[in-house]
Parts: C-alpha cells; structure tokens; sequence
C-alpha cells in the first residue's frame, strides 16, 4: 500500500485534546497537520480552504457537533476521509460502523491511530468509494424524524452529495446513469437498480426501465395513448412511462 504523504484537518473545541493529537499524528510520518480548527463552523471553512485528505473530527463539541459538520458538508471539489474521535458514544459508533468511516474513542491508543490511518489511505485512493461511504454516514446520523437519503452525485472531478428530495429524476444512457436536479446534472456512481434499492420507501418511482422519477416533483401527467403517459417534471422535462409502469405509476399519482 502506498505510503504519500497525507494532509490533516484537527477538529477539537479543547487545545490540549488537539495539541496531543496532533503529536500523535505526526509522529506516525507521513502526516502533515495543515490546519486545527475549534468548532463546527471552523471545520467546514477550514476544510473549504485547506483540503485536507483526512479530517480527525471530535463529536462533543458546544453549538455545531461533529455530527452537523457532517450533515452539512455537501462535498465538491474535495471529499476528505473523516475519523471521528469520541468519548463512547453507542449510537455514534453504531453509526459509524454503518458508514464504514473510522472512529477513535478517546484517550486514542497509537496502535488505534495507526489502524485509522491506514484504513483512510485505502479510502482517499478511490474518490468514489470514499464518497459513498460519506453518504452512507450521513444517512446513518441523519434525525429520524426527517428521513432522506443522500446520492453521490459526480461532475468531473468533483464530487456532490446531494439529498434525495433535491433529486428529480434518474436518467440511464447505457452504462451512464444521469441525476436530474433542478439546475444541473450529475453522473451518478451507482447503477439504477442499486438507486432505486436505497431509495426504497421514499418518492421514487420507476417509469421506465432507464428512468426513475421523484413523485414529489410531478407537476403534469398526460395520455399518449390508452396504456403509455408523458410526464412533465417541476424543470420542464419530460418522460415516458412505458407500457410496464403505466398503471402502477397512474395508482400512485391518483390521477
């Protein structure tokens, strides 16, 4: 496994549980401290600025937690690796292991951090699998009373991660899988199949055996014929429902 050098964001509201880890990162080599930050707000501004590979984030902090860092981070140009660092937690935990993003349980042992460490190297090679195990925290920490799912959206380089109420429709074109927002499109990083499967339980309804639409987004529905409709999205845009899906999505709408 390659050994490149990483860049590091610590994320502490104590100075002390910063000044000791951040010793201890350093101390495995390889690992450059670029930035520390106090709070919630500093974290994702500092991690807007600095682009760190991997983002030690403590969990108790006053105002924003580690928690709400992580809901409001939306990606982009940048997706980090995050560790979180937490007196025990069981929920956090349980959280994290459904992420598949590392935690570390204070006081943090070397032979923990360096287990961390390694686990976000293989992560910070593959942008889209680190992005996916992102979303799938998030979804793991979201309030149960909002439920939602994220999707790894993809432009370039770059990598979203966008709520599933935002998302209008799925789009495939051969292998290529499109999200359709109000203003843009995404590549996704998933097949259609694998999409519908987690947003199973939410507003989205296959219409066609490459489309997937966001009910809540429907604004016309119209008769091509006696078993084939069009419908009109919030954007404008248009699809077919086929043969297959009419009378399923025709039940669904109640029109």
């Amino acid at each position: 496994m390659s050994t490149r050098p990483m860049n590091v964001l610590i994320v502490d509201d104590e100075p002390l549980a910063r000044k000791v880890l951040r010793e201890e990162v350093e101390a495995l080599g390889n690992l450059t401290v670029l930035a520390e930050a106090e709070d919630g707000q500093g974290a994702l501004a500092a991690i807007a600025t600095t682009k760190p590979d991997v983002v030690f984030l403590d969990i108790q902090m006053p105002g924003m937690t580690g928690l709400d860092v992580l809901r409001e981070f939306k990606g982009g140009e940048h997706i980090p690796v995050f560790i979180f660092v937490t007196a025990f937690d069981e929920h956090a935990i349980q959280a994290f292991e459904a992420g598949a993003i590392d935690y570390l349980l204070k006081p943090v042992s070397q032979q923990r951090l360096t287990k961390a460490v390694e686990k976000a190297r293989r992560l910070s090679h593959n942008s889209s699998d680190n992005a996916e195990a992102v979303a799938r925290l998030q979804d793991a920490v979201v309030p149960t009373s909002k439920p939602n799912r994220r999707i790894v959206g993809r432009t370039g380089k770059e990598y979203y991660l966008l709520n599933a109420d935002e998302v209008l429709a799925f789009h495939a074109e051969g292998e290529l899988v499109w999200i359709i927002t109000q203003k843009q499109r995404f590549l996704a990083t998933q097949t259609l199949k694998s999409i519908q499967e987690k947003l199973e339980g939410l507003s989205f309804q296959r219409i066609h055996r490459n489309s997937l639409v966001n009910l809540d987004h429907v604004r016309k529905m119209a008769a091509l014929s006696s078993q084939r409709w069009l419908l009109t999205l919030s954007n404008g845009q248009e699809f077919t429902v086929s043969k297959r899906q009419a009378h399923s999505v025709e039940g669904v709408l109640n029109w």
